[in-house]
């Protein structure tokens, strides 16, 4: 029998879980209709009018608006949903026991945090499927639910602070080097489309590198580093200005960020 699956919420990242999924029945609400109409066009996915059209007719609940209109929904959906069912959040920092209270323990929940660069199906994914309602094929059914769309790491609840820190908002500090790189070489001369063209070669190359060598990036670091060379004084003047230490102590600050928006 086909699994149908209910978005409740389709802007980017509800938008890129639906074209990654294959082999389930896609049904979805969003408040803009322009949203629906145009993944109904491209994925076949069956438009409801709202999130109580969904509980209707659908296995798994997929919750995928703003953190600030969950309550709402949930309470929209609590009357209706059925023990059988399984709600799945990827609302950024909410617990598991708020969306369970939210809707009366009517079903079990899944949580999912994922990262910006599913939108281009390489994304990194946290799933918790601790919930003790979950049935074993539910569990399953949730961990292949997103590997189209990159890694799939299943954790305890207690680390998704510590996934968010480093993994949901980590493409902000890629970003962020990325910018400082292609400033650097505008200043030193290099036109800025190309300056960028080359940038994101470089970032996209060097993880590549890391990702299919069986060497630590601490090796592939150092394959670079020549001594008396020019790459050793950039690493030297970074480690005089503590970066590295900086690096981690703002990793800790949206870490302690993101646990005090949970409560």
């Amino acid at each position: 029998m086909t699994v149908s699956i209910g978005f409740i919420g389709l802007g980017n990242m509800g938008a890129a879980i639906v074209r990654g999924l294959e082999g389930v029945e896609v049904h979805g609400t969003d408040l803009n209709a322009a949203n629906v109409q145009r993944l109904a066009h491209e994925c076949g996915l069956q438009p409801a009018e709202n999130a109580e059209e969904l509980a209707a007719c659908c296995d798994y609940l997929v919750l995928a608006v703003k953190p600030q209109h969950a309550q709402s929904v949930c309470g929209a959906l609590a009357p209706l949903l059925r023990k059988e069912q399984c709600l799945v959040s990827i609302c950024a920092g909410l617990p598991m026991q708020k969306l369970s209270t939210w809707i009366n323990d009517a079903c079990p929940v899944v949580r999912v945090m994922p990262n910006t660069p599913a939108l281009v199906n390489d994304g990194v994914f946290a799933v918790c499927v601790d919930h003790e309602g979950l049935t074993e094929e539910q569990k399953s059914f949730v961990r292949q639910l997103f590997r189209g769309l990159g890694q799939v790491h299943v954790l305890p609840e207690k680390d998704f602070d510590a996934f968010t820190a480093v993994i949901g908002s980590g493409p902000a500090y890629v970003f962020y080097f990325m910018e400082a790189c292609i400033e650097a070489a505008v200043e030193l001369g290099i036109a800025r489309p190309v300056a960028t063209q080359m940038v994101e070669g470089l970032f996209t190359g060097s993880a590549r590198l890391a990702a299919q060598s069986d060497q630590h990036v601490s090796v592939l670091r150092e394959m670079v580093t020549s001594p008396a060379g020019t790459t050793i004084e950039a690493l030297i003047h970074m480690d005089r200005a503590a970066m590295r230490a900086n690096m981690i102590d703002a990793i800790r600050a949206c870490y302690e960020r993101s646990i005090e928006l949970g409560q």
